[in-house]
């Protein structure tokens, strides 16, 4: 059912480039990549362009250079609707519509969780739950994922603790090129640029909510 129901909750037509089967095994293997550049902005009357760089280990798999869903072409958009164009964050585009948050994607850090970290946090069932009857619940387990102003990778790590629109606390510490909450989660894919906001594609869903993958009902879901 979750199938169905994140296809409805999609845009029509859903208009970016999927991730291939292989997109979970390649955080794996693409650990050393250090990051990709979707472009300058063009320099105009004298300008100095500004650099639309993402970096992190998946950023290889997702839409670069000219591609729709390319960093730079996702710069002046608002956050709702640049999530739409990053081809793994599907579950979390539908959770935002779900929950009907879309609002609060605006003068924030999103640190939005991949669809392998879903599939490795939730149980169909209960994704199914959270998404058709408990979004009072899902919604606040996305804004322990919304951090109170944008904020880029370089400005979390030198604040070292950063808070929630829920009014939490995560510690923030370099790991390499990408970014650690806590022990928890990692930056996959940081420093997207939306209209006055800052989207980084994490590894782990965070909050308090129990893990419920693994069970019978469970196997993936994207």
């Amino acid at each position: 059912m979750t199938d169905v129901f994140l296809d409805t909750m999609r845009p029509t037509p859903r208009r970016v480039r999927r991730a291939g089967p292989a997109a979970g095994l390649a955080l794996a293997t693409l650990l050393a990549v250090t990051g990709c550049t979707g472009g300058d902005a063009t320099d105009v009357d004298g300008i100095t362009p500004v650099a639309f760089t993402v970096t992190g280990p998946l950023c290889a798999e997702l839409p670069a250079g000219t591609e729709p869903g390319n960093p730079e072409s996702l710069a002046g958009m608002p956050a709702d609707q640049a999530v739409q164009w990053i081809p793994v964050l599907t579950t979390f585009d539908a959770a935002v519509r779900a929950t009907g948050l879309a609002g609060e994607l605006t003068g924030v850090t999103v640190l939005a969780p991949t669809d392998d970290a879903f599939a490795e946090k939730f149980s169909r069932t209960n994704l199914d739950e959270l998404l058709l009857h408990d979004t009072d619940e899902l919604r606040e387990l996305l804004r322990e994922h919304l951090l109170t102003a944008p904020m880029s990778v370089a400005e979390m790590v030198a604040a070292g603790t950063v808070k929630t629109v829920a009014e939490g606390e995560l510690t923030v510490t370099a790991q390499g090129p990408v970014a650690r909450f806590g022990n928890e989660a990692e930056t996959v894919c940081a420093d997207y640029q939306a209209t006055n906001a800052r989207i980084h594609v994490i590894d782990h869903v965070l909050g308090s909510l129990p893990t419920t993958a693994g069970g019978e009902d469970d196997h993936p879901y994207h």
